[in-house]
């Protein structure tokens, strides 16, 4: 994404004077085409916006320092309760905003002062819209209903007003009853200052009111897909992608004329667009290019006087910025809410567009982000991707394109995309094909005798081969494998489906169909993060798919999604839920794991499944100490799992311990000492559950506190007290008090008391090795 004519943040071309005097003008002059967000200026100015939870609701915002009444529904100190119904569309002007009524296209205008109170004049309050448009201090609208497919009307105009007492009042416009356009047909309108212009269904554009003649829009001009307009200016979009504006020179000098935009927006003294190609933001006239957003992509934006505000297209959560450095940080700091990606319209999505899925937003009782079934949101599709991404798949009829960041770029289709040169491995593999090639087409003497070389070789280069494909996989997973394997381990590593450092890019369409359209019966489990659900991929191969709620999607961003990623996709361990790929595909965050088809550890400790016998269970608790230790040793900064209890370790079809659900991205303190210390202390926790078959919090025993029980009994040397009195016990007990006297170490009040997870591991390794005797 580049701007244009920026220099410090202002025009080139602008005068000095002239730039001083827009900067300290304090005049209202940008007005958003509609659309499902829009913000109204001045000094009582705030940002509405659609949202997505399918009725169409309206949420808003003012500024940070003078915000309304605070929304309980909303994160954000800034938000308030507007009061008002649903909207299918929005449009801003002075103080005050206009929107079409979501079930009867009805106008409806209300300012943040009195949302509650209909700024529509009585005359026009029972007359059914199909696109309004707000100005400076003047409404005009479209006559027709607004769900009708292809609808077009007459235009009707009013005006609205400060009274004496400082409110907002409204009237029929007399400056823009122009006899010349009463009798023609529109289907689409944009106000400013002082006009207001329309697509004429016929063709063409024709604006009306006091100011319209300094535009100089005449003669015959384009049809129009987009219109914005600013205080004395006017920019389309025409039906062949081709950006034109018309009036301020001064503002509109530098406008590009070689990219394409699906959607506009004008601030006080700028315009913004939506690229066609990576939906990504460009500006024109004074701005700050270094504050637009630069690795995000858009489907709608607005801007107030200083303020741009912009639904992103991976997640639908706003994001603002400031138009310059002077009102930077934004004014306007916005809800974590989720948003409309568009307008809601009858009818199928043509060339070029894709309906967009509702149920991607992880909702369950959401179907669709439209009040009625048959309504649809047809977006833009992308056909590019922003610097350092690239393009993993294209639009469909549901989805958009896909963009992947180029750090996830595993093969030959992205390495000229992102810059990157081919693999030494890879340029080996070529030249081992080009000998290959030269040896088969060489002598037939010479053929014939590397053909009996070779079949006598055969099983000796098989078998080595597989030696040393095992070492360089055991290579990845730590030393401690490599030992355990001259020592001849009786459990043997389970294989990993995806080679190591790689990640299959899945779309959203396939892991739908593979987990039967996440249905409940698929649900394999539920937490913070959102449901897990196991899925069954066409080939036939098992696996379980981790899909992001709404909460999470909110909290974390694109960047963090991907570094996530870049982690996940660096861990292989025989004693880890090891990542095998990914889908992040409008808006959704979808992780897909190795299916671990024996459960939790929980599950067979108190859900009710099969009892294990003491040889599983330290056996267990060595390989979960192993996937600890691997976190916490072979990255820097280790990674802190954060969250170590018995339903985050999972059985695989071997009977083998499998670490899921540590965190995510590596801790951000200086200090990760005191995180480790806490994975210990809970891993403690582990242990006695275990040892006892107890849960870690009951309150059907005194105390209820499984530390709190068995540590004192463990000081006493009474661990014996402690161990499953319901699993056959085994003639040498010492094994499993050795283990009460590892959890009893671990769970040490003081934490610098502890010992480390390579320490746990260790002594756990020794006692599986000395085993047990019935």
């Amino acid at each position: 994404m580049q701007t244009h004519q920026a220099l410090s943040g202002f025009s080139r071309s602008a005068p000095p004077l002239l730039l001083l005097l827009l900067l300290c003008s304090t005049t209202a002059s940008g007005f958003g085409s509609m659309g499902p967000i829009s913000a109204s200026f001045g000094k009582d100015g705030f940002f509405c916006a659609i949202d997505a939870s399918g009725k169409q609701d309206v949420v808003c915002w003012g500024k940070n320092s003078s915000s309304s009444t605070p929304s309980s529904a909303s994160s954000s100190a800034s938000a308030f309760l507007s009061n008002i119904p649903a909207m299918a569309a929005l449009s801003g002007g002075e103080g005050f905003l206009c929107g079409i009524l979501a079930n009867m296209s009805l106008a409806y205008c209300w300012s943040s002062i009195a949302p509650g109170i209909d700024l529509v004049p009585p005359i026009f309050k029972t007359t059914a819209y199909s696109h309004i448009a707000a100005g400076k201090n003047h409404v005009c609208a479209i006559r027709g209903t607004y769900y009708s497919d292809h609808e077009f009307g007459t235009v009707d105009c009013w005006e609205i007003f400060e009274t004496w007492n400082k409110s907002l009042s409204s009237k029929q416009s007399t400056l823009f009853s122009d006899q010349s356009i009463s009798n023609l047909v529109f289907k689409k309108v944009v106000s400013g200052e002082g006009f207001s212009c329309g697509g004429v269904r016929d063709g063409g554009l024709i604006c009306w009111g006091p100011n319209s003649s300094n535009l100089g829009v005449s003669g015959p001009v384009d049809n129009f897909t987009a219109l914005a307009s600013g205080r004395a200016s006017l920019c389309g979009i025409s039906d062949f992608g081709e950006l034109k504006c018309w009036g301020d020179t001064d503002l509109l000098a530098g406008h590009p004329n070689e990219t394409q935009y699906v959607s506009l927006a004008a601030g006080e003294h700028h315009f913004c667009g939506i690229r066609e190609d990576n939906h990504g933001i460009e500006c024109w006239g004074i701005f700050n290019s270094s504050l637009i957003p630069k690795a995000s992509g858009f489907v709608a934006i607005t801007s107030s006087d200083f303020t741009t505000c912009g639904i992103r297209e991976d997640d639908l959560v706003i994001d603002c910025w400031a138009a310059n450095a002077s009102s930077s940080p934004p004014e306007y700091d916005p809800p974590l809410e989720l948003c409309s990606p568009g307008l809601c319209t009858p009818g199928s999505c043509g060339e070029g567009k894709f309906a967009f899925n509702a149920s991607i937003l992880n909702e369950a009782d959401l179907t669709s982000l439209c009040v009625r079934k048959d309504l649809t949101i047809c977006s833009p599709c992308g056909s590019n991707c922003s610097e350092g991404f690239f393009l993993s798949s294209s639009c469909t009829e549901h989805t958009d394109r896909v963009c992947t960041a180029c750090s996830l770029c595993q093969n030959s289709s992205c390495w000229d995309i992102c810059g990157l040169q081919r693999p030494p491995e890879m340029r080996k593999k070529l030249w081992y094909h080009v000998r290959k090639l030269v040896i088969i087409f060489g002598s037939s003497a010479l053929g014939f005798l590397l053909i009996l070389v070779s079949w006598c070789l055969l099983p000796r280069l098989t078998t080595s081969r597989e030696e040393g494909n095992k070492k360089q996989f055991k290579s990845c997973i730590g030393k401690a494998e490599l030992e355990a394997d001259n020592n001849e381990d009786p459990h043997p590593l389970p294989s990993v489906v995806s080679c190591p450092g790689m990640a299959q890019v899945f779309r959203l369409s396939e892991l739908k169909d593979a987990t039967n359209g996440f249905k409940e019966f698929n649900e394999l489990g539920r937490g913070s993060y959102g449901f897990v659900y196991k899925a069954v991929l066409a080939d036939g191969q098992q696996v379980a798919v981790k899909r992001a709620n709404a909460a999470t999607i909110i909290h974390t961003n694109s960047r963090d999604f991907e570094m996530e990623l870049e982690v996940l996709c660096k861990i292989r361990h025989c004693n880890i839920v090891n990542l095998l790929g990914y889908c992040s595909e409008m808006g959704e965050r979808l992780l897909v794991y190795e299916y671990m088809p024996h459960g939790t550890l929980h599950d067979h400790l108190h859900g009710g499944l099969s009892a294990l016998n003491w040889v599983l269970r330290l056996k267990i608790s060595m390989q979960a100490a192993k996937g600890l230790e691997y976190l916490h040793k072979e990255f820097v900064p280790p990674i802190v799992h954060r969250d170590v209890k018995t339903s985050n370790i999972l059985l695989d079809s071997e009977w083998n311990a499998r670490i899921a659900d540590f965190g995510l991205l590596t801790s951000n303190d200086k200090d990760h000492k005191g995180d480790l210390e806490s994975d210990v202390y809970n891993f403690g926790i582990v242990l006695l559950e275990i040892l006892s078959g107890r849960k870690a919090f009951d309150r059907d025993y005194t105390p209820p506190s499984i530390v709190e029980w068995a540590v004192p009994l463990i000081k006493q040397n009474k661990a014996a007290a402690t161990i499953d009195r319901y699993v056959a016990l085994p003639r040498n007990v010492e094994p499993l008090l050795k283990l009460a006297d590892i959890a009893g170490l671990a769970v040490k009040e003081n934490p610098t008391e502890r010992p480390a997870m390579s320490d746990i591991a260790s002594w756990l390794e020794h006692i599986v090795k000395d085993g047990l005797t019935f």
